[in-house]
């Protein structure tokens, strides 16, 4: 090869080397392709569900190299959970940290979760959750949804205006339910109560009004916002407890890159037993510091409690509970308490 020959290849190869070299200088600069999601709640902020929310998105950005970012909009922000539900079927959110309140209107499932006595302790609550979250999640996914883990939000008691000591005192207080529900206000009338229905973002002005004179729901909750000091007196009952979910809608979730998803849900389920551990405490300093600033504690004494409430749990069999949810919930349920006996 001549000295001209080598010349001419000594200089394309380096305008190939160079352009190698600036096309990683271009690839370089390209930002990273990024998933924004808006996730919405009304638990108080800076409460621990805010907190366990803010956390799990932050390990989800974490885990990702920052590829998923979440916004949480909490304390009731973006509205009441029917409102929340429907901006995420227009796609102006994509996930939220649901009650039962709103779980309830995605799918009927989730009302088993508010059979009253249904449940006698959060180690059985946590068997029949985990025994029925295949079928849920089957039955949500359906829907357009992706449960992505439970929250715990602890056990409901009933704060009242005035004491109740029986099932009758009880029947005769305005009692507020979620609007929204057509059929469980219908169940509470047609079984003797009397039901305020109102949002959620709404049960300090019902309390303060009088529109409302009690209320079911968890000690932490009622000390968080600030109910009970419109509800002095809290009967002791354990009616039933409170679940609630994070749900993502099916387009968003497609929209992750499958290979990040077990992550994701790694991080969610993490988040899920935190929460398991430190409710039920937080629960129990709620009442504690309530009872000091003047809350009334009394105990649901008599059979008659049970008797009622047992006959009105069965009553919820097919009319707000799906039968094969309510019966794969029952034979966990006594599997649970067979294994412990």
């Amino acid at each position: 090869m001549d000295c001209k020959t080598q010349t001419v290849a000594r200089l394309r190869t380096q305008r190939v080397s160079i352009g190698f070299a600036l096309c990683l200088v271009a690839l370089g600069s390209v930002p990273i392709a990024q998933t924004m999601l808006k996730l919405a709640t009304v638990v108080p902020e800076g409460s621990i569900w805010d907190k366990s929310l803010r956390q799990m998105a932050e390990d989800w950005k974490q885990a990702t190299g920052g590829r998923i970012s979440v916004t949480v909009y909490g304390g009731g922000s973006q509205g009441d959970e029917p409102t929340v539900l429907r901006k995420m079927r227009l796609d102006a959110l994509q996930a939220a940290a649901f009650t039962a309140v709103g779980l309830g209107h995605i799918d009927a499932a989730f009302n088993v979760f508010d059979i009253p006595f249904f449940f006698e302790s959060y180690d059985e609550l946590n068997y029949v959750t985990e025994k029925l979250t295949p079928a849920i999640r089957n039955r949500i996914e359906a829907k357009g949804f992706v449960l992505l883990n439970w929250g715990h939000g602890g056990w409901t008691q009933v704060f009242t205006r005035k004491p109740v000591q029986t099932v009758d005192d009880l029947k005769k207080i305005k009692l507020y339910t979620s609007a929204g529900n057509d059929r469980m206000v219908q169940w509470f009338k047609a079984n003797g109560f009397e039901p305020r229905p109102m949002a959620m973002t709404d049960i300090m002005t019902g309390l303060t009004t009088g529109m409302i004179e009690g209320l079911p729901t968890p000690p932490l909750a009622a000390m968080l916002f600030q109910w009970y000091r419109q509800t002095p007196y809290m009967l002791d009952i354990g009616l039933a407890p409170i679940i609630g979910a994070n749900v993502i809608t099916q387009k968003a979730w497609k929209a992750i890159p499958e290979s990040e998803r077990p992550k994701l849900l790694e991080a969610a389920a993490a988040v899920e037993k935190r929460l398991q551990v430190d409710v039920p405490k937080q629960d129990a300093d709620a009442v504690a510091a309530m009872t000091q600033q003047g809350l009334t504690v009394t105990k649901a004494t008599g059979p008659e409690w049970r008797t009622e409430i047992d006959g009105l749990a069965k009553t919820m069999r097919g009319e707000m509970v799906p039968p094969e949810i309510f019966d794969l919930a029952a034979k966990a349920r006594d599997e649970f308490r067979k294994s412990r006996k």
